[in-house]
């Protein structure tokens, strides 16, 4: 299973004319395999359909997105790690800013196997070994 990363399906939804193709193809491809938005993604995609919770499920029940994957203690606990080791980094100038969310979305990624998002590194700086697929790439 892969967890769909926000600039993903942003790229789907808009349409984008650089990556919106290459997203909608990877998705179609591993569609068997499982695809899940994580909490984070849902409400950072809000804007994008307007505040509109039912035109966003729309959206995600076309792509073949699912949206029911808990966020349980184990996420929580990897996020957590995952965060202190990160801040540790920066206080002593070793890594760059990163935000939160990927240190959340990366969490669940970790849990059901993968995650497809075109920012690989930003979630390697926080879960080297994740499995990380890149629409852009092929």
């Amino acid at each position: 299973m892969f967890v769909v990363d926000t600039c993903v399906l942003i790229d789907i939804a808009d349409a984008d004319p650089q990556y919106g193709r290459a997203s909608a193809t990877c998705l179609a491809a591993h569609l068997d395999e499982g695809l899940v938005v994580s909490p984070v993604s849902y409400v950072e995609l809000a804007p994008v359909f307007d505040g509109s919770a039912r035109l966003l499920d729309e959206f995600l029940d076309g792509a073949g997105v699912g949206r029911n994957e808990p966020f349980d203690l184990a996420d929580r606990a990897a996020a957590f790690s995952a965060w202190v080791r990160y801040v540790s980094a920066k206080r002593g100038g070793e890594t760059q800013r990163r935000p939160v969310a990927d240190a959340l979305i990366g969490a669940l990624a970790v849990r059901v196997g993968g995650i497809i998002t075109r920012n690989g590194a930003d979630f390697a700086a926080f879960y080297p070994t994740l499995r990380v697929l890149d629409p852009a790439v092929g």
